[in-house]
């Protein structure tokens, strides 16, 4: 009931007065953002700053990834010879230049590498071949190296 009173009997003796002696609460509106967050200037100047070197940051860190990717799909555009694409070019340069690939990322590179050599050899091409015995032609091999060898100490002109 007190509230009722005041409310109806302390707005019309403020306007009265003339709000003497009595400091009114600014409204939300009015507050600076660091009165509203419920700090100093400085205080929220501070946490600004924090803010936008996080900020920063992440988006160096999201730079940095995307130049990664873009290696990435550079090394594979070269592998298999396809045409180049220029948003990975400037995603690179973007991230500085040179961009080192994360070492997961760089040993399935190298293993991937490891197996194109194995396939480009000819016993890597033999041993892709169906119904082959690799082991009865590197006996052969040998045996035919074997019979030259012989022929060779026998040869009176070496």
């Amino acid at each position: 009931m007190a509230f009722v009173v005041k409310t109806m009997v302390g707005g019309q003796l403020k306007n009265l007065t003339g709000g003497l002696g009595v400091r009114e609460e600014k409204s939300e509106s009015e507050k600076t953002p660091a009165e509203a967050q419920g700090m100093t200037r400085e205080e929220y100047e501070e946490y600004q700053k924090q803010l936008l070197e996080e900020k920063m940051e992440r988006d160096a860190i999201y730079t940095q990834r995307k130049a990664e990717r873009a290696t990435l799909r550079t090394h594979f555009r070269d592998k298999y010879r396809l045409p180049k694409n220029e948003v990975d070019d400037t995603q690179i340069q973007l991230a500085g230049g040179e961009v080192e690939l994360p070492k997961e990322l760089a040993k399935m590179i190298e293993e991937d590498n490891e197996e194109e050599e194995g396939r480009t050899s000819v016993i890597g091409q033999l041993s892709s071949i169906q119904n082959i015995d690799l082991d009865s032609i590197k006996g052969k091999a040998q045996s035919t190296l074997d019979d030259l060898k012989q022929s060779a100490e026998k040869c009176i002109v070496m």
